[in-house]
């Protein structure tokens, strides 16, 4: 008798804790309507709790046009689950020509206010859409 008691105590416990292993995942896609893009695999955003994860937002070129289409492209993201730029706590930037992006970088500032992330920028020497120079992506917090 102790001997199944002990081996339902286990099953109960492991049945607890494999439950807990699944985490709610909320996903936006461009207003797609399966929420995530199936013929590269991935989301543009994924909220997990109060934290939101941004996938890249991509340019051709780093110009400041270039660079405001992909910060204006970022901000759609962060609407998508009522942030803004003041919920953005680390920034990756990703490009081909670091120092055409330092020179404009004036205008991401805008975007952020005078409230800046953590940022990693990194030159690169090609992005996945090859004809692409410059990718970030961002990692946001909403109140609880």
């Amino acid at each position: 008798m102790k001997i199944i008691l002990s081996l339902l105590f286990a099953c109960i416990t492991f049945t607890c804790h494999a439950q807990n292993n699944f985490i709610k995942k909320e996903k936006w896609h461009w207003n797609n309507a399966s929420k995530q893009d199936t013929s590269a695999g991935y989301v543009q955003v994924i909220k997990v709790d109060n934290i939101l994860y941004i996938s890249g937002a991509v340019s051709k070129e780093v110009t400041p046009e270039g660079i405001r289409q992909v910060y204006q492209a970022l901000e759609k993201s962060l609407k998508s689950f009522g942030a803004t730029f003041q919920n953005v706590v680390k920034e990756n930037l990703y490009t081909t020509d670091i120092e055409t992006m330092k020179k404009y970088n004036s205008v991401r500032k805008v975007f952020y206010n005078g409230d800046f992330p953590a940022a990693t920028w990194v030159q690169i020497s090609r992005l996945y859409m090859s004809e692409s120079k410059l990718e970030v992506e961002l990692t946001a917090h909403l109140p609880k």
